[in-house]
């Protein structure tokens, strides 16, 4: 017989299953929002409970209602896809030879923009993108790694421009960012932070990517919020885009799971197709012969294919190869089949990328989001970019530190490209094609090939014009205030008490339901490192500053620059300078240029290119100091680092001691990896250093004898005799202050090792800083100590 439970402990029992069911079907926040007329103007929202009154007891009280912070109601997921360094004409979809059927699909449901424009260069793309202001009046005038202390030019997002990812976040959206960030300042990117202009500093709940301006696709430096990601969480057969793709699908699952009514914000800028170009073969198959036609017949191809498919005028010019480029007949053999691989894998590349964004596409139909998401695609954060120069290259770090490649060097390793040691970049005459009708490229802020970018924009739910064409001239920084737009979401006028600067850009929702209206964006300055343009009112004018960073020229003074002037009303390619036949509009728009100019801090105009960041007073992790003391377990620390030991004299100084009876072996100090680097280590007990030049060159010391047991220092001691960059000089190795070995290094990188490599203690995070060994290729014994040092 069942004992009886006594009245009070049953009606406790009912009280507990009523609360747990209602745990069990609310949906649960940890912010509340005060009433439907909140202010949204003001952020953070209030977090207190509303109503209910506390009496003497619980029986004389109201309990208060306890409302997640939600954004106003049907509010749209919103998916925001930026690649990577892809011109007008690569896309398919946009008359280009590289198949993305995802665009394709997107672009039959929503609607195709062919006069959206970005900065013509990566990080000010990208501030502009996130914040909807211009990206000098968020202090992005160049790429993070050439900040200066100038305003307009040190990389510091100033608190007074709150990103999209934050306004929506204090809104109620859930929020994640997803591969490449390159909008931190770089003083700031290591252990130490400080974290507040992380992307999770900056209003994303959720990162996973990385932090610089590229990265390795097979081996790459990631971060979950701030904390590395080891290797160990790689799959063997591991590529960065697919990675991104499923983190951001397994992210959004379980938004939806844990919060059905809470919609969700996705940037996705994945780094593809940004060198280095690296993608398995499979991709690359279905483009193998596809280009030996070379650049300027495949230009005529592209022109045609944009005109059928009605992405370009009828009336559209094709636009004449730059006399810098060479004529693809002109070229010899090896030089042609150099060029046509790169740009095989390049387009196995892009196709590769697309695929993956149409497994975001697909995921979000199969968790019946689609509807209601607002996805927006933009391809290209900049026109295709001219770093391989006239020959192509295996190693862009080559060209980034100023040198040129030997072509012996590339023909060489021919089958090697897109494979994990290379880092290709195709000839600036397929760059030149990938942007068709355009002239120029990536940086060239003046013209259209470095600043017209094709997007494509779906929402079922309020988008109506499947397959549309929209031609409303646009910029990077109208999609914050589209998003706010759609949203039902004001842009702030205060964020955390901080008054907010007025958004530069305009809501172009105004275009979705008519392709004819008046277009509202009626001027856009541009300017990168003095190549500069001015739109306003259907002209632009713009000059190159005799800047081409394929062709090696005297910088004229700025005032001397010839300014170009073209009708685009009338003339989309940009093809008829009329600067001869209009010199009072023409004034009239470089006068608007220096007002737009003093506006925005674009002042003052700097052309210096890396010695702008070299002979700044900014910030660096090293400071004036001489030397640096790291500990076991110092790893993932910026490259930074080491290129404050660069064309002097130095000394990597370890000590440490090996294990009982077994001999010392791993990585003592790693810094780059493949495409260049440095590395002190032991090998099965005998000391090594090897320096890395470019892939193509290593040189390797080594001791001739094992170290012996107990504690032991070993140093790496390299004279610099010279007063120039890149120059060689001795390195020897000594053990407990005995030289055992000593070697010449013909010649040293003089800028930078790479994009996306790290300097690590006991372990080589990345690629394999020397030829003689596997990363991570771990240290076995104990590390009491590595130290650099200078004179």
């Amino acid at each position: 017989m069942r004992p009886e439970i006594p009245q009070p402990l049953r009606t406790l029992a009912r009280h507990c299953r009523l609360a747990f069911c209602a745990l069990a079907l609310t949906p649960v926040s940890t912010g509340y929002c005060a009433d439907p007329q909140t202010d949204r103007s003001i952020l953070p929202l209030s977090d207190q409970p509303q109503g209910g009154k506390a009496g003497l007891t619980v029986r004389e009280s109201v309990m208060p209602k306890i409302v997640p912070i939600r954004p106003p109601e049907k509010a749209p997921n919103i998916v925001v896809v930026l690649l990577d360094d892809v011109g007008f004409g690569a896309a398919g979809t946009f008359g280009g030879p590289v198949a993305t059927p995802a665009l394709d699909e997107l672009a039959r449901e929503g609607l195709r923009y062919n006069r959206f424009h970005t900065t013509a260069l990566s990080s000010p793309s990208r501030a502009a993108l996130l914040t909807g202001r211009n990206h000098h009046r968020v202090n992005a005038g160049g790429v993070t790694e050439f900040a200066t202390g100038f305003d307009g030019y040190n990389s510091i997002i100033p608190k007074a421009a709150a990103t999209i990812a934050r306004v929506l976040r204090d809104n109620g959206y859930s929020t994640a960012a997803y591969g490449k960030w390159h909008n931190t300042p770089v003083w700031e990117i290591s252990p130490a932070g400080p974290f507040d202009r992380w992307p999770t500093g900056l209003g994303f709940d959720e990162f996973y990517g990385f932090m610089g301006g590229e990265a390795h696709q097979y081996s790459p430096g990631l971060y979950r919020g701030t904390t590395p990601v080891e290797r160990s969480e790689h799959a063997k057969h591991y590529h960065l885009t697919t990675d991104l793709a499923d983190q951001a699908i397994a992210w959004m699952h379980t938004q939806k799971a844990m919060t059905p009514d809470k919609p969700f914000f996705v940037y996705w800028a994945p780094g593809a197709t940004h060198a280095p170009f690296q993608v398995y073969p499979e991709w690359v198959k279905p483009y193998e012969g596809k280009f030996e036609q070379g650049w300027d017949q495949l230009r005529e191809e592209i022109f045609t294919r944009q005109k059928k498919l009605g992405v370009i005028p009828r009336d559209a010019k094709l636009t004449p190869r730059h006399e810098s480029i060479p004529a693809w007949n002109s070229l010899s053999p090896d030089r042609k089949r150099l060029a046509s691989r790169l740009m095989e894998v390049y387009a196995g590349f892009l196709a590769h990328t697309d695929h993956e964004v149409g497994r975001l596409m697909a995921s979000l139909r199969d968790m019946k989001e689609w509807e209601n998401t607002l996805f927006i695609y933009i391809v290209g954060d900049n026109g295709a970019a001219p770093a391989g120069g006239i020959d192509g290259v295996f190693n862009e770090m080559v060209t980034l530190n100023g040198l040129k490649e030997d072509p012996a060097v590339v023909m060489s390793r021919l089958d090697q490209i897109g494979g994990p040691k290379a880092n290709s970049e195709y000839p600036v005459g397929f760059a030149w094609a990938m942007n068709t009708p355009f002239q120029y490229t990536k940086q060239i802020a003046s013209h259209l090939g470095g600043t017209r970018n094709p997007m494509v924009v779906s929402w079922p739910n309020r988008i109506k014009g499947h397959g549309g064409l929209r031609s409303q001239f646009h910029h990077l920084i109208d999609i914050a205030p589209t998003i706010y737009d759609a949203a039902g979401i004001p842009a702030p006028k205060r964020v955390d008490g901080v008054d907010q600067m007025p958004l530069d850009g305009i809501s172009m929702t105004y275009t979705f339901d008519d392709a004819g209206a008046g277009e509202r964006r009626k001027t856009q300055y541009f300017e990168i490192q003095g190549r500069r343009g001015i739109y306003h009112d259907g002209w632009l004018a713009g000059t190159t500053h005799n800047f081409l960073l394929w062709q090696r020229k005297s910088l004229q003074a700025f005032d001397k620059d010839r300014w170009e002037l073209y009708h685009l009303d009338n003339d989309f390619s940009q093809s008829a300078d009329l600067a001869d036949r209009e010199p009072e509009k023409l004034e009239q728009l470089k006068a608007l240029f220096l007002a737009q100019a003093r506006e925005n801090r674009v002042l003052p105009l700097d052309d210096r290119g890396p010695a702008r960041a070299m002979m700044s007073p900014r910030p660096t992790l090293m400071g004036k100091r001489k030397s640096i003391r790291l500990t076991a377990g110092a790893t993932r620390l910026p490259e930074d680092v080491i290129r404050a030991f660069f064309n002097r004299p130095y000394a990597i100084t370890a000590t440490f001691a090996s294990l009982d009876d077994i001999p010392a072996d791993g990585v003592l100090l790693a810094a780059g990896g493949y495409f260049a680097g440095l590395s002190l280590y032991v090998k099965a007990g005998i000391p090594h250093f090897t320096y890395n030049y470019f892939g193509s060159n290593y040189t390797t010391l080594a001791g001739s004898a094992r170290l012996p047991q107990g504690k032991v220092t070993l140093k790496m001691e390299f004279d610099y005799p010279s007063i120039d960059l890149g120059m060689g000089g001795t390195a020897r190795l000594l053990v407990n202050g005995r030289i055992v070995a000593e070697k010449p290094i013909p010649a040293t990188v003089p800028l930078g090792f790479s994009a996306d490599e790290t300097l690590d203690v006991g372990r080589d995070t990345g690629t394999p800083a020397a030829d003689t060994y596997e990363s991570p290729f771990p240290f076995n014994g104990k590390i009491e100590s590595v130290e650099l040092t200078t004179r």
